[in-house]
């Protein structure tokens, strides 16, 4: 196994200079694409670097200097060539926030390699590695990508997370087809590509509380209330949404239910600045949360015995086909999906139920299904 060594490498900040690199584009039937970006103080990530590989070298986009990325952008857009991410979520959160949607087709070498046995979710250095049996060096992952001048090993380091990419894409394209399972990868692709999964509505923002389970159901009212507002509020003043009120205070406020300025302020839950901003708007949440009508927004399963050993059953059925088809189980189903089956039998909304999973895992889920 070899160490990449640093290779010299320009940002890319002039529009003339964008616009030749695009042109040398032309040709190419994919685009290798990452992003570099912090988001450290912001609720939106700042995208900082786009890193780019057609069938030549690595292109560095310098996201902070450039005017514009409108040009960049419709070059990415173009649907004739495919576009090759490697765990696409961030990125393509990021894109969407500049264009609206995604660029379509996409082949995502981490949904690749799962397919492939490589296992759930292999980090893009572990692939490479096995792939290559080049080691990636990932010290620099911790970069001020917003940062100028970025140094010649942070340069090759982003590089070089497109070079790679670009090379093992027409073995792992290959090994799926002769398998058999360039479908489920196109399948699994384009479920990447609705817009609205990269995008939090404030309305569902009581998601994100993982212990809201734990609250009663007037408890959670007022909580999906507040996580509600905090959500509009880190949108719109772009901070994020601990730094509005975190979630150990959204739990205190649920629970104990301050209902005027003294007892809020007695609770000692809220920084100083953070009482003076929305001590009022806090009050008022708990107030609208008492008078509104109870809601159980998460439940833990309360399943009884049968539906127990069901549960049990259908996880027995996903393991066994989980194994011979050489994929981690909860790619193919996992327990959360399983459990809305024994909730919701067959109407479940549940991807098992859909497409190459329903034909190699699903049908035989529904049978046990009482």
């Amino acid at each position: 196994m070899s160490q990449i060594p640093a290779a010299p490498h320009a940002l890319i900040a002039d529009p003339e200079a964008l616009s030749r690199t695009i042109e040398s584009w032309a040709h190419s039937p994919f685009l290798a694409l990452d992003t570099e970006f912090i988001r450290v103080d912001t609720y939106y990530p700042k995208l900082c670097l786009v890193q780019v590989r057609g069938q030549r070298e690595a292109a560095l986009i310098d996201a902070v200097n450039l005017p514009a990325l409108d040009s960049l952008l419709d070059a990415l857009y173009t649907p004739d060539k495919v576009k090759l991410f490697h765990a696409a979520g961030q990125d393509l959160e990021i894109l969407v926030r500049l264009r609206g949607a995604v660029p379509q087709p996409i082949f995502d070498t981490q949904i690749a390699a799962t397919l492939l046995g490589y296992g759930d979710q292999l980090g893009y250095a572990g692939l490479i590695e096995r792939r290559l049996g080049v080691v990636l060096d990932k010290s620099l992952s911790r970069t001020d990508w917003s940062r100028r001048p970025l140094r010649p090993a942070e340069l090759a380091y982003a590089a070089a997370d497109v070079e790679h990419l670009a090379e093992i894409y027409p073995a792992l394209q290959d090994e799926l087809v002769a398998r058999g399972r360039i479908a489920w990868l196109a399948e699994d692709c384009v479920r990447l590509c609705d817009p609205a999964q990269y995008r939090t509505e404030p309305a569902d923002a009581w998601r994100r509380l993982r212990g809201l389970s734990r609250l009663s159901p007037r408890e959670q009212t007022i909580a999906a209330a507040i996580a509600h507002w905090r959500e509009e509020e880190a949108q719109r003043r772009d901070r994020p949404r601990k730094w509005i009120v975190d979630d150990d205070a959204v739990y205190r406020l649920a629970q104990r239910q301050p209902q005027t300025r003294t007892a809020l302020e007695s609770l000692a839950v809220l920084p100083p600045k953070t009482l003076e901003r929305h001590g009022e708007s806090l009050l008022a949440l708990i107030d609208s949360g008492l008078k509104a009508p109870e809601q159980r927004y998460a439940m833990d399963d309360e399943f009884g015995d049968a539906d127990k050993r069901l549960l049990k059953a259908l996880q027995a059925h996903v393991a066994a086909r989980a194994a011979a088809l050489e994929l981690p189980a909860s790619y193919l189903a996992p327990r959360a999906d399983l459990a809305k089956l024994v909730r919701d039998r067959g109407d479940a909304d549940v991807n098992v139920l859909r497409g190459w999973r329903r034909e190699v895992c699903g049908s035989g889920l529904l049978e046990l299904l009482p």
